[in-house]
């Protein structure tokens, strides 16, 4: 799917700053493609936009009204419909991650109809995707991997996509997950695919290219998670990526949300390897993303000293310093691409 920009960013009646994590991140990312956000009254979020009204937004241009809260269970409040039928009627495109397809609710379906507008349930998708086939596809690929889930793949990715293009390369972020569909505008929620299709949706998303050029992929999960190493290995498999960065958060000693402890970034790099060599031979691990957010700064620098000696990698904290030392490293391993 593809979403037109520039966004309305609707944070409802958000009970927290981390219930506005999607509309957050876009901002982080794409604060020229947001007009300004609208909130509800007790809204207990604030991403930091100009307070708009629909039909202020309309006017000024926006494109698409983007529910940017992410809540349990992923479900839409009675009390938003209103809100999204108005935007609707106001020509504005809406667009959410949610779980709940805009499309099973009479009253937003009826208005999308009479307005001829568009509804983007970004977890979901109409296109229908072939099983992965492994052949070799032209141009280049980079995808981020995780000792764990939520440690920092998508930002990882985001930022070597923007340091990669400062340096001259020709690359593009590649969405997996809803919050990066509205970050890139385009993409695939991987985690909505049917397990037999989700290396040929990856194949989809990274499809053939010039011979220069890079896809920067969007990780998702783990190999050693038993929740998600499933949707991690289909995307490893279709994404075939020529180099890999391993994302890590270190003071975690256990994986989110069950009881196995945290792999080693040498084992998390030795068993991406051993997979991923399956569609691409060549393989190889570039540099570490380190989310040093927990640590201060003097303690954050010597990790990230200590992890690059240790395993003779570059490491780097993509939000407290950038990348630009594993991109180095990615140029000097590929000069040609």
């Amino acid at each position: 799917m593809e979403i037109e920009h520039p966004y309305l960013l609707f944070l409802g009646d958000a009970h927290d700053q981390l219930a506005a994590k999607t509309a957050q991140g876009i901002v982080d990312w794409r604060a020229d493609w947001c007009l300004g956000q609208l909130r509800l009254e007790g809204c207990k979020a604030d991403v930091g936009l100009r307070e708009m009204s629909i039909q202020d937004a309309a006017a000024q241009g926006a494109r698409t009204m983007v529910v940017g809260v992410a809540n349990a269970g992923g479900v839409l409040p009675d009390h938003w419909i209103d809100s999204i039928v108005q935007a609707l009627d106001a020509g504005l495109h809406v667009a959410t991650g949610l779980h709940i397809r805009l499309s099973g609710i009479p009253r937003i379906a009826d208005a999308a109809e009479r307005a001829g507008r568009q509804l983007h349930d970004v977890r979901y998708s109409d296109q229908r995707f072939a099983t992965g086939k492994g052949h070799k596809r032209s141009g280049m690929r980079l995808l981020t991997v995780g000792t764990d889930c939520s440690c920092g793949k998508k930002y990882a990715a985001l930022a070597l996509e923007k340091e990669m293009r400062a340096e001259g390369l020709d690359a593009d972020f590649r969405a997996t997950g809803q919050t990066g569909v509205f970050i890139s505008g385009r993409g695939i929620s991987i985690d909505a695919v049917v397990a037999d299709f989700i290396s040929g949706a990856a194949e989809w998303v990274s499809p053939d290219n010039e011979a220069g050029h890079w896809d920067v992929v969007e990780g998702q999960g783990s190999l050693f998670h038993p929740s998600f190493a499933g949707v991690t290995l289909g995307l490893l498999h279709g994404s075939q990526p020529d180099a890999f960065v391993v994302c890590h958060e270190p003071t975690r000693t256990r994986m989110r949300g069950v009881e196995h402890p945290l792999p080693t970034i040498a084992q998390v790099i030795e068993r991406v390897v051993q997979n991923g060599s399956l569609t691409n031979p060549d393989i190889q691990c570039v540099g570490l993303a380190v989310n040093t957010s927990a640590l201060g700064d003097a303690e954050a620098e010597r990790c990230l000293a200590e992890l690059s000696e240790e395993y003779g990698l570059p490491a780097a904290d993509p939000i407290r310093n950038g990348v630009s030392s594993v991109v180095a490293e990615l140029i000097r391993r590929f000069p040609k691409g």
